[in-house]
């Protein structure tokens, strides 16, 4: 229902700033421009799910190789305890917990192609324990919202980009990027777990959470170690060893079992290609929204008007020109990803906003592609408070973002553009 009104708000008011634009200020090209917007928000939401396809395949035929070989069991073993706490309402030793583990280290890694089919693959799975099919339940919120909040270890692609508009150190956001993450992350699992009553200082959560706070430091400390080009080098191979290590380990736990490897294979890509199909209407629904949300002038209007707020508070703007990125964020990755590389071109990678936006975008996930994504995927149409939570960690995430750049980049100029 949320969704819903959201969606609605999208258009309308984007329809009546587009109309003040034309009736007032005589901009002629402002419905035209919403018109492409839509049509080509439309493409894309196609293409992506297209895209998807291969991929939605080849993960899911994996994943059922995964659970004919025992490999969810073993995982099970090691992560159970904790997931049978934030995830009471799952059975022990439902095949959900495989493909969830998975999700969480893929994203971890950065690895969002592979990351996508299993949450996909989750998602359904956690959808077999609905009662009520067309409404969320208390797991598939849990498992969103955790999802949303991105937590990532190694931001692999935005130090690319850093390198690409001329940052004198790409890799110099590692550190602050994992911390805005960390606390986006918590910030939801809290969220989340208020509404659901779980109780977060039992002793095997605490120790859980603890062990990966002490992760967290440990690769701080690895990575605080190596310079820029050994950061890049490190991360891919790492990344590159571990996906194709589990497609390894799930074809000879599979062999092991004596299952026909290949017949299983092909058994959960069809599955894949269902899934992808499926998601096609809800990407569209969503992406048009925000095209024309950004094209009518309504998100510049907003920028502009929280500048103005800010500086007669008397507070220091250097983060309001990041903000695009930060509203775009939870709607539109690809949005995201655009105003990151706007602000780095128009004010410098080393500037102020560009180490910020930098910082933002590795912070969260996009939320509401997230959400239409892996509700439409199950045909879940009332979401309860899973945007809600999902923004709780969003707002953590660049509120954090925004402090720590300041903390650790508090020097640095408006613009270095001459």
């Amino acid at each position: 229902m949320v969704l819903n009104y959201i969606w609605i708000a999208f258009f309308l008011i984007a329809f009546v700033v587009a109309l003040f634009k034309l009736l007032i200020l005589g901009d002629t090209a402002v419905f035209p421009a919403i018109v492409e917007s839509t049509f080509e928000m439309a493409k894309t939401g196609f293409e992506l799910s297209l895209f998807l396809t291969g991929v939605l395949a080849l993960w899911m035929g994996l994943m059922r190789l995964g659970e004919q070989g025992g490999v969810v069991e073993g995982i099970y073993k090691i992560t159970g305890p904790f997931f049978k706490r934030i995830f009471p309402g799952v059975p022990p030793h439902h095949p959900v917990y495989g493909p969830m583990v998975m999700n969480f280290s893929a994203n971890m890694l950065g690895l969002d192609n592979a990351a996508t089919p299993l949450g996909l693959k989750t998602m359904e799975e956690l959808q077999t324990l609905n009662p009520k099919p067309d409404t969320a339940t208390d797991a598939q919120i849990m498992f969103l919202v955790l999802n949303t909040s991105g937590l990532t270890i190694i931001p692999v692609s935005i130090m690319a980009y850093r390198a690409q508009q001329g940052a004198a150190n790409p890799a110099d956001i590692f550190i602050p990027t994992l911390l805005a993450t960390y606390f986006s992350t918590i910030a939801g699992l809290i969220a989340v777990s208020f509404f659901q009553k779980i109780n977060l200082l039992n002793r095997v959560v605490l120790f859980y959470l603890g062990s990966l706070t002490l992760f967290i430091g440990g690769l701080i400390a690895y990575f605080s170690t190596l310079s820029s080009d050994e950061i890049s080098v490190a991360s891919s191979l790492i990344s590159s060893i571990i996906i194709f290590s589990i497609i390894i380990i799930f074809i000879l736990m599979a062999w092991r079992k004596k299952v026909n490897a290949y017949e299983a294979f092909i058994e959960g890509a069809k599955e894949g290609f269902t899934v992808a199909v499926k998601i096609i209407p809800y990407l569209v629904a969503i992406l048009v929204a925000i095209g024309i949300f950004r094209t009518s002038g309504a998100l510049p209007m907003l920028i502009e008007g929280i500048a103005s707020l800010v500086q007669i508070a008397g507070l220091d703007t250097r983060f309001v020109p990041a903000l695009p990125t930060a509203f775009i964020k939870p709607f539109s990755g690809g949005g995201a990803r655009g105003m990151m590389v706007e602000a780095m071109q128009n004010y410098g990678a080393d500037s102020f906003p560009g180490t910020l936006v930098s910082i933002m975008q590795g912070s969260t996930e996009t939320t509401f592609y997230v959400l239409a994504l892996y509700f439409g995927s199950v045909n879940i149409t009332k979401t309860r408070y899973a945007v809600a939570c999902g923004l709780i960690a969003d707002i953590v995430g660049i509120i954090a973002a925004i402090l720590l750049c300041y903390f650790f980049f508090g020097d640095r100029p408006l613009s270095t553009i001459p």
